[in-house]
């Protein structure tokens, strides 16, 4: 068989969409953000290199630990619907192929943050790694305690940001982190209440409370909601950013609680499925208030 240049460009084009898709572009570039946000927060004058280059780190580190989490998780994809048709259960990329790729992109996130940066922030871009592709990723299967350990990973771009930029570990970090971390619970469970169905196929157990779509469950993501509302007032207090953005952030903080409420009071697939689309809106919105705040 005669293979053509139509051919080629064909399946090369073929693979290159396969390896976009394997990186999970929106999820990595929300992560590459907020590390740039964590950065932006922390500098007196904007340089447009480095926020570039930790906005890269961020992305490579996030699309590598994303590729780890595929390749353990090929044959539980097989079984869900949302996951199906992505390159390694459909036989569009080998193992192999998306081992190379994700060894090239920590690699360059590797020498972004330990070289253009520090190695605080390089450590912890090597943490958050491997917590979400070795220890979060087989924890699925295990229980709730998997949305807790991945919560650490999710939140430390604001923070990885911020050290990068500043070389230390201070409260500043940490309010960035706090808020990103809390935020995740009801992010998480959310996801994971719409879901169910196919996570149940593959075996994950994200819900708390025994996995019930239920009151209890509901309650529990209010009483992670409810950190949020005081915390987005502490970097005001911290005067990292100005009274405009923390009335803001405590504004979402409410409304985004508020989504709890309904939850709780009609604790049914769609009330989550607003509850998520809420989460998705929250973390931008006041993360962007507070770098105009700051400017």
């Amino acid at each position: 068989m005669i293979t053509t240049n139509e051919d080629i460009a064909v399946n090369t084009t073929s693979k290159m969409k396969a390896y976009y898709e394997l990186l999970k572009f929106r999820l990595s570039a929300l992560v590459a953000f907020s590390g740039a946000f964590g950065y932006s927060l922390a500098i007196q004058k904007i340089d447009w290199e480095k926020i570039v280059l930790i906005s890269l780190g961020g992305f490579f580190i996030t699309g590598a630990a994303n590729i780890v989490n595929q390749i353990k998780e090929i044959e539980l994809d097989k079984l869900m619907k949302r996951t199906q048709n992505r390159p390694l259960p459909t036989g569009r990329l080998s193992v192999n192929e998306a081992a190379t790729f994700c060894l090239i992109l920590f690699s360059i996130a590797f020498y972004i943050l330990f070289f253009e940066f520090n190695y605080r922030a390089g450590l912890l871009g090597v943490l958050s790694f491997l917590l979400y592709g070795f220890v979060y990723t087989p924890l699925k299967k295990v229980g709730p305690i998997s949305v807790f350990v991945g919560a650490f990973p999710g939140a430390f771009p604001p923070m990885i940001g911020w050290v990068a930029a500043s070389n230390h570990f201070s409260l500043e970090p940490g309010i960035l982190f706090a808020i990103q971390f809390f935020w995740q619970f009801p992010h998480f469970w959310a996801i994971a209440w719409v879901a169910d169905e196919d996570y149940q196929r593959a075996g994950f157990k994200m819900l708390p409370n025994n996995g019930h779509k239920d009151l209890r469950t509901a309650i529990t993501m209010m009483i992670y909601t409810i950190f949020l509302v005081p915390l987005g007032f502490v970097p005001h207090l911290l005067h990292m950013t100005g009274i405009n953005s923390a009335m803001i952030a405590v504004m979402c903080g409410v409304l985004f609680l508020s989504q709890t409420f309904y939850l709780m009071s009609k604790p049914a697939d769609k009330a989550a499925l607003m509850l998520m689309f809420g989460s998705f809106i929250y973390l931008p919105i006041v993360q962007i208030a507070y770098l105009l705040d700051k400017i």
